[in-house]
């Protein structure tokens, strides 16, 4: 029976699902699967969600700074108690670079539908409202959300980016990395050899080779090219247990563009 991981740093959490199970991508981590190290900067959305242990505090999953006051992010990253913090123009996270801001976290809002027990059920998102507006500059800004109901079609060019595993039980990096993950339908994704029923239309598939997230991604976006410009389309969620980067188990994310409207009804 195949078993997936959600992908944050916290811990491993395997749910009981009677016909596959995903893996969150929140695991002890730092970096994407394969790829390469992104230029410093050059996603200015993306942010880094730590928690606070003891005094100090530890990434654990990813996100999008969507409008100066709101972080989209994951909703298995924050259904527990904790102290949260984000951080944004972030690049090393071992390293004070003088361009980050750190903002902390007044509210906490998950999908009304979300139950961590069922991730195959979907509804892997969550906003979270900071404690004060970030600055807009050089190394932050805000991403682009696509339009409601907007599905890409297969192969469109996207990237992971994220501070998680460099591989299934690997190390971790202080770096921000980034890695080519192209859309995968949904009709291939759902069929018997790939995702099938598991993978709902409320969630979207990238890569499936070499490349995926993994442990320490979970929240970040998948960022996609549509007309020349960049746009948030999913928010990494799971993958298979069996690996990070197995055959035909792509990367699994929250489509964006299904919860536009919670998101509106929500922070805008």
């Amino acid at each position: 029976m195949l078993r997936f991981l959600v992908l944050t740093s916290l811990a491993a959490i395997v749910l009981a699902e009677p016909v596959s199970q995903p893996k969150f991508l929140e695991d002890i981590g730092a970096r994407v699967v394969g790829g390469e190290v992104a230029r410093p900067n050059s996603w200015p959305w993306q942010i880094s969600l730590q928690y606070k242990s003891g005094l100090i505090y530890r990434h654990t999953c990813g996100g999008s700074l969507i409008r100066r006051g709101w972080v989209m992010t994951a909703a298995h990253c924050v259904d527990r108690s904790n102290t949260w913090r984000v951080v944004l123009g972030q690049h090393n996270r071992l390293l004070y670079e003088f361009k980050e801001q750190y903002k902390g976290v007044s509210r906490v809002y998950i999908h009304p539908n979300w139950n961590r027990n069922n991730v195959a059920l979907g509804w892997d998102i969550a906003l979270l409202r900071l404690s004060s507006d970030a600055t807009l500059n050089t190394y932050v800004q805000l991403a682009n959300l696509p339009p409601s109901g907007q599905i890409l079609p297969n192969n469109n060019n996207c990237y992971i980016t994220g501070w998680g595993l460099t591989q299934t039980g690997g190390q971790l990096s202080a770096v921000l990395k980034q890695a080519y993950l192209p859309i995968v339908d949904d009709q291939t994704c759902s069929s018997p050899q790939w995702w099938g029923s598991t993978v709902k239309t409320s969630m979207v598939c990238a890569g499936g080779g070499s490349n995926s997230g993994c442990q320490g991604d979970s929240g970040g976006p998948l960022n996609c090219n549509v007309g020349g410009r960049w746009f948030v389309h999913g928010v990494a969620s799971f993958v298979s247990s069996l690996g990070c980067n197995i055959y035909r188990k792509p990367t699994v994310f929250s489509r964006v563009s299904a919860y536009i409207s919670w998101m509106n009804s929500v922070s805008i």
